[in-house]
């Protein structure tokens, strides 16, 4: 699988589940690689670009979870 199908997988599933349930990144992680049969490191790498590119961010509220950053 590409990494931007990866990328758009990761960004789809916290997309969703704003508003309902925080994602951690080894949640994301788990999800990802057993829908799209790729390794936990692929899925790894591929949330550290869209964080790097500023699509999603790391916030803490008692544990680390990942979002889509907020509207300007």
């Amino acid at each position: 699988m590409e990494k931007e199908e990866v990328k758009k997988k990761i960004y789809e599933l916290v997309e969703k589940s704003t508003g309902k349930k925080k994602l951690k990144s080894s949640d994301i992680q788990k999800t990802v690689s057993a829908d799209a049969g790729i390794s936990r490191d692929e899925v790894k790498d591929a949330l550290r670009d869209l964080v790097d590119e500023g699509k999603l961010i790391y916030t803490y509220f008692g544990g680390s979870f990942v979002e889509i950053p907020p509207q300007q």
